[in-house]
């Protein structure tokens, strides 16, 4: 029997199965989301310590750059729970993606400033210290950084799950298997 067709086991009205199977492919998502990130920010930070001649700090750049892709994936997966950025899902596959891309670069950009702002608030600062010691235009080009790498993952996602709608997940699943 195929893993998709083992009898379900049910305890009370949920099924077990179905949880396990959820979690995996949560999982995976969360793999593939951080490996690209990751992917892209340490392709930055290789550019940044290049570019600056860093090169006694570069494994703190890279471990840096991991973190980030870890944390972020997590803030991607999290904000597709709370159905962030659907407000052009039903129009041109483009459109989507660039408005997701546009919706989770700023949530990454306010995740940014409650992070250094906690920072802050560790470090002895007070409240109005740490946002004044928050430097706007490093996060700024930091945010639009993150949407033009956010937009080709919108766009491969969005057409996934175009394609996931079309042809069933199954099929979608045998169509990537096969190359």
């Amino acid at each position: 029997m195929a893993f998709d067709e083992r009898p379900a086991v049910q305890v009370g009205n949920v099924r077990r199965d179905t949880f396990k199977r959820k979690a995996a492919e949560e999982l995976k998502e969360f793999a593939v989301l951080a490996s690209y990130l990751a992917f892209c920010f340490c392709a930055l930070a290789t550019y940044s310590v290049f570019l600056l001649r860093q090169f006694d700090i570069s494994y703190f750049a890279y471990g840096t750059a991991l973190l980030n892709a870890l944390v972020l994936a997590k803030v991607i997966m999290l904000g597709e729970a709370m159905h962030a950025g659907t407000r052009f899902e039903r129009k041109a596959l483009l459109h989507s993606a660039l408005w997701k891309a546009f919706v989770f670069a700023w949530l990454v950009f306010g995740f940014h400033v409650v992070e250094e702002t906690i920072r802050g608030l560790m470090h002895g600062q007070t409240l109005s210290g740490a946002f004044h010691d928050i430097h706007l235009d490093d996060m700024l080009l930091r945010t639009v950084l993150v949407f033009a790498i956010f937009i080709p993952l919108f766009i491969i996602r969005e057409l996934v799950r175009a394609l996931r709608r079309v042809t069933g997940q199954e099929n979608l699943r045998a169509i990537f298997h096969a190359f």
